[in-house]
């Protein structure tokens, strides 16, 4: 039956519930009405359903036909940005692509993106700027960058994001810590040495989040320490000056290790952005590709907020 369903179809199911007459449809598709008509008509006795509603004013896809209509202008829509894409890669005119990055994105999502780049743009540049979150979502905004690999969540509601990758939020330690002789810690066990933070002022909302999620779990720390890069953290844990949380996909430098806190369901994730605007033909290709490849956890989409249910965004990390 899928069969049926060729592309030129699918263009025609497009156009015509776009224009919502078929003598319209037909003179924008640059055939004649009764063939466009007549071809319609074959699919949906194929079909076995109508697909649009023929009334006096206007061409109305029916509930089925919807959904119908939705499949086919993404088809459309898609083959046109590949296209546009290959062809661009073919005569070598693939602007270099800007990617901003914060310092808190585990290496292994910055590398697993780059070999997704490489894939789909091969023999492309791409240029990397790292910076705070929120001086990278402003060059977004500026389009001095074209997009970005951020921990969430991100504080705009003028972007669109694409979760690309989401990991445990760990206690890390130095390997002979007592603790690190236990596979989980109990939170009473790190409360008074949970020390080591990341700089409250570079996200004051996420900081202060964090401290009621903590106080949620009995823990009320003192912030004593703050770093801005994971570098920093680790070093400061080296040095003994505490414990502090990190995302399970950091590598440790060495000596350190990691435990889950028990009990606690707390995630660090990572997401693609880009401003709805910027310009750069890679950026459909990517959000298509990332969307379908993030495990269905959820396709593009504006901001979210803190979800009801599942692992629990630890800002601090945003």
């Amino acid at each position: 039956m899928s069969d049926l369903l060729e592309f030129r179809l699918l263009k025609y199911i497009a156009v015509i519930a776009e224009v919502g007459n078929f003598t319209r449809a037909a003179e924008k598709l640059f055939t004649s009405q009764p063939s466009l008509s007549h071809q319609i008509i074959d699919l949906e006795d194929g079909l076995g359903m109508e697909i649009f509603e023929r009334n006096r004013d206007r061409i109305t896809p029916t509930p089925g036909g919807q959904i119908l209509v939705e499949y086919a202008k993404d088809a459309v829509r898609t083959r046109n940005e590949v296209v546009k894409a290959a062809l661009a890669v073919h005569h070598g005119e693939v602007p270099p692509l800007r990617l901003g990055f914060s310092c808190f994105v585990p290496t292994p999502v910055l590398e697993g993106f780059q070999r997704v780049y490489e894939a789909l743009f091969p023999a492309c540049p791409a240029q990397l700027a790292g910076g705070d979150p929120a001086r990278i979502a402003d060059q977004l905004q500026r389009k001095t960058l074209d997009c970005a690999l951020l921990p969430m969540p991100i504080k705009t509601d003028d972007l669109i994001v694409v979760q690309i990758a989401s990991a445990p939020l760990v206690v890390c330690m130095r390997e002979d810590d007592p603790l690190a002789q236990l596979s989980e810690v109990r939170p009473e066990e790190i409360a008074d040495r949970l020390r080591v933070f990341r700089a409250p002022e570079t996200h004051p909302a996420a900081h202060k989040r964090l401290m009621e999620m903590l106080d949620e779990i009995g823990i009320r720390p003192a912030v004593s320490c703050i770093a801005s890069t994971p570098s920093e953290l680790q070093w400061m844990v080296q040095r003994g000056f505490g414990l502090s949380l990190i995302d399970q996909q950091i590598r440790l430098e060495p000596f350190l290790t990691a435990r889950p806190i028990f009990g606690v369901r707390w995630s660090a994730d990572t997401a693609f952005v880009h401003d709805p605007g910027a310009e750069h033909l890679a950026l459909p290709l990517l959000v298509r590709y990332l969307g379908r490849s993030s495990n269905g956890r959820r396709p593009p989409r504006r901001i979210s907020r803190h979800k009801s249910e599942g692992p629990v965004q630890l800002e601090l990390l945003a």
